[in-house]
């Protein structure tokens, strides 16, 4: 599955994953959060699931790309919470797996989360969270997830 920047185009893996590289190391002092976050939108026939990576140059800008796919109509909000979160969790195992390979492991790897105190998602979140910090992530949620809450859902409409 392809990857889009919105200045480079489609990218594949290896080349979304060279462009993080890059940008960390036009400023290697500096401090730096890889941010990977979820979020969906229902359609009559399908919904969208869009999953973003920021690369956040703390204080000093970020760079973004986004993934999307379509799925077959979810019922339940339950579902497609944790269907968000397996999408993220499996891009950021990836993610932070190819950084320790190349000598990058000190990013920190954020999971920003499409859940909140406020509506609906409030009953999900200490196992959704419990399910992002099991797997090694720090987890953010609204109004912190704006990974998901904002970047991916730019894309998914």
């Amino acid at each position: 599955m392809e990857f889009i920047s919105p200045t480079k185009g489609a990218l594949l893996f290896d080349q979304m994953f060279a462009e993080i590289v890059a940008f960390v190391q036009e400023a290697p002092q500096d401090t730096y959060t890889l941010i990977i976050g979820s979020d969906s939108q229902a359609r009559e026939r399908e919904v969208a699931f869009v999953t973003a990576i920021v690369v956040h140059r703390v204080g000093r800008g970020a760079r973004y790309f986004y993934q999307r796919h379509s799925h077959r109509p979810m019922t339940s909000l339950r579902q497609k919470i944790f269907y968000e979160t397996s999408l993220s969790l499996a891009l950021a195992s990836r993610i932070a797996e190819r950084l320790s390979e190349n000598g990058n492991s000190r990013l920190n790897v954020e999971i920003h989360l499409d859940i909140g105190q406020r509506g609906d998602t409030r009953s999900l979140i200490r196992e959704i969270v419990g399910m992002v910090t099991g797997s090694g992530f720090d987890a953010k949620i609204k109004p912190d997830s704006y990974g998901a809450s904002t970047v991916a859902d730019k894309y998914t409409k």
